[in-house]
């Protein structure tokens, strides 16, 4: 698949304790793999899981469960062994575990300044991750070729048995070019295309926003599980953001909404990279707390020293903190209003700066939303840190597999051409 991602992977925004709702009329084998997809996901979720912990959490007989597992375990996608922690009378229950060591995705990211590549094992742990430096106005077609060296680099240590189900990668939607231009843009169209043309032994790539897909991340295994309406605000070169209704994603017109950071919140603000003015991230970004505590805006490697100061009561930099945050919450306050979600989750340079800040974002949200938009609302810093953007892109690439288990994925085909 080689466009931006629209909707919601097919477990997204759903209880995963409970199996799919069954479609009138189904065949037995549609309910059986819509049974195997839900025991699947669940311990791809929640870890080793025992059988009778399936039975109680997906409403299905122990018989069912039992066959179900057999069938993962013979498919090679979970091992199921005896839990040595029992203490109840009786035969033990089975543990039902995710192979993460031989079935896995391909995850990318093409990050402002990196280039990185994953493997992630079903579970959503990393196995193995390399990373190179993106040179400035490179563009996310240009990085195809890095990307594709650091996976096959990757493919040598895979075990020729092992399962891999897909890829997907992550492209931040802002970057800089060397004269040190803003340059905004969406996923490009061709991008995964160009992967699948280079990778040929994966079965397939999505390609997605960075701030959804990290958003997706935090959605599903992070800070943000089972929250279904959610705004995820991402900080980099720009500011953009990932916003969950209703267990869905919201990508807009060929995935291009979420553009946040150009949200004109001060019309006599400074001259924006995208050519607007007073845009909110010349007030929240980076580039705005080094101004105010009065660095070089464009030495990135000075915004920790900057917190770091202002953690330790230096008022320059704490002031510089103060004023970032104000307009953070005043921002947030605007969305807030508009989606009306049940948490806003603060990722990139933005946790650094809301975890700084925090208080006087509260503030701001004290005050300014509606009530009904406020009242419920939770504040937090990403729980997955740079590795959200790699385990989001898992989560969309295992999406296939998860919707039926026993059709999905290549063993020990990675091909001569790609592995040489």
């Amino acid at each position: 698949m080689n466009a931006p991602i629209r909707s919601r992977p097919a477990g997204v925004g759903r209880n995963p304790e409970s199996p799919l709702p069954s479609v009138p009329g189904a065949s037995q084998e549609e309910i059986r793999r819509q049974n195997l997809g839900a025991v699947l996901r669940y311990v791809h979720l929640h870890g080793p899981t025992s059988r009778a912990e399936l039975t109680s959490r997906l409403g299905l007989n122990r018989s069912t469960i039992g066959a179900l597992a057999a069938d993962l375990v013979a498919s090679g996608l979970v091992t199921e062994e005896t839990t040595t922690t029992a203490r109840r009378a009786g035969r033990p229950s089975l543990v039902v575990s995710p192979r993460s060591d031989r079935v896995y995705a391909h995850a990318l990211s093409i990050d402002a300044y990196r280039l990185r590549a994953a493997r992630v094992g079903l579970g959503g742990r990393i196995l193995d991750l390399r990373e190179i430096a993106r040179p400035g106005g490179m563009s996310a077609v240009d990085a195809v070729g890095p990307l594709a060296d650091l996976v096959r680099d990757m493919e040598r240590a895979v075990a020729p048995d092992a399962l891999l189900v897909g890829g997907a990668v992550a492209v931040t939607d802002t970057s800089r070019n060397p004269d040190g231009e803003i340059r905004v843009a969406g996923v490009e169209a061709t991008l995964g295309a160009a992967l699948e043309a280079e990778l040929s032994a994966c079965p397939g790539f999505v390609a997605g926003d960075l701030a959804d897909i990290a958003g997706l991340a935090e959605h599903v295994r992070g800070v943000a599980a089972g929250v279904d309406d959610l705004i995820y605000l991402h900080g980099d070169v720009g500011i953009s953001a990932g916003i969950i209704v209703g267990g869905r994603l919201v990508v807009g017109h060929r995935g291009h909404s979420g553009k946040v950071g150009h949200m004109v919140v001060n019309p006599n603000g400074l001259p924006c990279g995208c050519g607007s003015r007073g845009c909110w991230e010349t007030e929240i970004g980076e580039a705005a707390l080094l101004r105010h505590a009065g660095r070089d805006p464009r030495d990135r490697a000075a915004v920790a020293e900057v917190l770091r100061a202002a953690e330790q009561g230096d008022p320059t930099a704490r002031a510089a903190v103060e004023q970032v945050a104000d307009w953070l919450g005043f921002g947030v306050a605007n969305l807030v209003n508009v989606v009306n979600p049940d948490a806003v989750v603060f990722g990139g340079s933005l946790r650094d700066i809301f975890t700084a800040g925090a208080d006087t974002v509260r503030r701001r949200l004290d005050t300014m939303p509606l009530p009904g938009s406020r009242e419920h609302l939770r504040l937090r810093a990403a729980a997955l840190g740079r590795d959200a953007v790699l385990i989001g892109a898992a989560e969309l690439a295992f999406d296939k597999l998860l919707a039926d288990p026993l059709n999905v994925g290549v063993a020990g085909q990675w091909g001569s051409a790609d592995s040489a």
